[in-house]
């Protein structure tokens, strides 16, 4: 036995460091855990928010709103691999981008780590974000922008948008310098593809009939299951995004599941006290108003603070929705200010109240005597809404002009996007 430890020591001493740190770095728990979970993240763009975005579309539309869903995923896997991960994880430059030492994953192999896990994987994780963000954005220009417009808005606005905000949030940039928290994107994705949302639909303009005719759902059934793999995507998501199988990824996971859970009750009861019905549709969007609210805080807060993030967000959503979009006068189809956006910037602030070090040490909020955290959520939440209402504006324009139009036409609007883009329908309708 002597001799044998040896000759195994003998035999490790003659490899070089770097080959036997990179073995020890490496965690293959960590590593399947982050595989799993880019592979949760995938499912909620092209199968949970297609799905749920179609069937609050019209029937008209329902397969366009696969369509752009689905395209915005492929675009969005494409340009992450080019450049978008540079953008937003090169390395920093001046606090507001990432340099071009990345693009085309240059200087990336497969013994390449970030943390415990292989970088691919961690890119591969990242990808999924920038692709679902994107589409999020759809919910509020469905039924009336162009196919062309789309392809084209949405390669300028990852490229332009999405990635520099990635990085001054999660890839060493301004905000994570002063100590911004957004676990899972609430400022990264949420408050930036609502705000997003709202810009765009206010330069597409309203729907024809918008406030004159009933725009019925195309299927309830359809948003119902869309919500219901958005919730099973959303542990990826979240619980994913400490990047390690360990016991904050464990919190993640439960306060996900409780805040949603808190938020679809408080929809339904605000619903059921107003409206005098509780809906299923209302029940789905107050489990992702749950979801959206808990993104940024989920590994910081414990199980109380997501009750409270929970069912503050059902309210929320539920009068922004129903009560806000009405008196304001904006035409967001399916309600991606009203819960991404609203919803989010609440996450982002109750992240600065309810952030706890016996949670996560890198984490203090108002309640735990750092007042400082509150302002400075505030700060990222304004920052991020600006940049993104300003640019969107620029990226719109800038669409405009290079497809010649973001809108399609009048007869085809009324035709159904379905039938006059794709020469397709979603039902066999016969008499």
């Amino acid at each position: 036995m002597k001799v044998k430890s040896i000759l195994i020591a003998a035999t490790l001493s003659l490899l070089p460091f770097s080959s036997v740190f990179a073995a020890d770095a490496l965690n293959s728990g960590d590593t399947a855990w982050m595989m799993v979970s880019t592979a949760l993240v995938m499912v909620m763009t092209p199968a949970g928010l297609a799905l749920f975005y179609g069937g609050m579309s019209r029937y008209k539309n329902l397969l366009n709103t696969f369509a752009m869903t689905i395209v915005a995923y492929c675009l969005a896997s494409i340009i992450w691999m080019m450049w978008g991960y540079s953008i937003a994880f090169g390395p920093d430059k001046a606090g507001i981008i990432g340099g071009p030492e990345n693009l085309f994953l240059n200087g990336i192999g497969t013994d390449s780590l970030t943390g415990t896990i292989p970088t691919y994987v961690f890119i591969a994780f990242q990808m999924t974000f920038a692709a679902i963000t994107v589409a999020l954005v759809l919910g509020s220009i469905v039924d009336r922008m162009k196919f062309s417009a789309w392809i084209v808005f949405t390669i300028l606005w990852v490229t332009f948008i999405y990635s520099p905000v990635a990085h001054w949030v999660w890839g060493g940039g301004w905000l994570s310098k002063i100590g911004a928290l957004d676990f899972a994107g609430g400022t990264v994705v949420h408050i930036n593809a609502g705000v997003a949302g709202l810009v765009l639909a206010l330069i597409v303009g309203k729907r024809i009939g918008y406030g004159k005719e009933a725009m019925f759902p195309s299927g309830i059934t359809l948003t119902g299951l869309g919500a219901a793999l958005l919730w099973f995507g959303w542990f990826g998501f979240n619980a994913g995004s400490q990047l390690a199988a360990d016991g904050i990824a464990g919190s993640a996971f439960l306060v996900t599941n409780t805040s949603a859970s808190m938020a679809g009750l408080s929809w339904m009861l605000a619903e059921w006290m107003f409206n005098k019905k509780p809906t299923v549709l209302g029940l789905a969007s107050g489990i992702v108003a749950g979801l959206v609210a808990i993104t940024p805080a989920a590994g910081f807060v414990n199980l109380p603070a997501s009750l409270v993030i929970g069912s503050v967000a059902g309210v929320l959503g539920y009068f922004c929705v129903s009560k806000l979009k009405q008196k304001m006068g904006y035409d967001d189809s399916l309600d991606a200010f009203g819960v991404h956006g609203m919803c989010g910037l609440w996450g982002a602030l109750a992240t600065g109240i309810f952030a706890n070090p016996a949670v996560n040490s890198a984490g203090k909020g108002l309640l735990f005597g750092n007042p400082k955290q509150l302002f400075i959520q505030i700060l990222s939440i304004l920052a991020t809404a600006i940049f993104t209402a300003i640019g969107t504006v620029i990226v719109a324009y800038v669409t405009r002009f290079a497809t010649g139009g973001l809108r399609v036409e009048e007869e085809k609007e009324m035709e159904g996007l379905d039938s006059s883009l794709h020469g397709e329908r979603a039902f066999e309708i016969t008499s």
